[in-house]
């Protein structure tokens, strides 16, 4: 049985939704998380109506409304710099999580149009990708972002993680390195280059 939001919010954000769970958002007005509930059974409408009930004082449930209105393929409002900043990689990595590939792909549609907003989009995506394991939507996203936001260094570090996975180790430490040339301080990338040089290889 849920006693507290924190077990009810918990089993939300752990991909463990169930009528209890509903029911206990349903009961106590909360109508964000409950829009989020409506998503994830597909009840699109019903996800849309909560978000803009709690709009006018949420940030989070101004997005959802945008996020509902794209799924529902009704005419939107781009996002923000923010909301993306903020909410896109969350909600993705929750649509991959409940099994909703349909629209995550509806999500990806907007991918250039929100670029337009917030040029770290395609790093968000392919970083959302590359955490859960779609390595084919990751190799994409995260070579657009470089394609378009070079000077980004977490975005070789992404990069070489990728190509550890590959087995391309070579290619992780030239990424470390550009990393490295942009932001020599860089602990994350200091990190990397000591576990990759271990064994002796060395790329300039």
């Amino acid at each position: 049985m849920i006693n507290t939001y924190e077990e009810a919010k918990n089993k939300l954000l752990t991909f463990s939704l169930d009528e209890e769970c509903q029911s206990f958002f349903e009961k106590n007005n909360c109508f964000l998380e409950l829009a989020y509930c409506k998503i994830f059974t597909s009840k699109l409408a019903d996800a849309e109506k909560f978000f803009k009930q709690t709009s006018d004082f949420s940030s989070r449930s101004k997005w959802g409304y945008k996020l509902a209105e794209i799924l529902l393929n009704k005419p939107v409002q781009y996002p923000t710099y923010f909301e993306l900043r903020n909410f896109l990689e969350i909600d993705l990595n929750l649509l991959i999580n409940y099994q909703k590939g349909e629209y995550v792909d509806e999500v990806l549609s907007y991918a250039d149009s929100f670029f337009s907003v917030n040029p770290e989009v395609y790093k968000y995506i392919g970083r959302v990708f590359l955490k859960n394991g779609v390595y084919s939507y990751a190799k994409f996203f995260l070579q657009r972002a470089k394609n378009y936001f070079y000077q980004d260094p977490e975005l070789h570090i992404l990069l070489a993680e990728f190509a550890i996975l590959e087995g391309r180790d070579d290619t992780a430490l030239k990424a470390v390195n550009a990393c490295l040339n942009i932001l020599p301080e860089y602990f994350p990338a200091i990190n990397l280059k000591r576990k990759l040089t271990k064994s002796g290889l060395e790329i300039d």
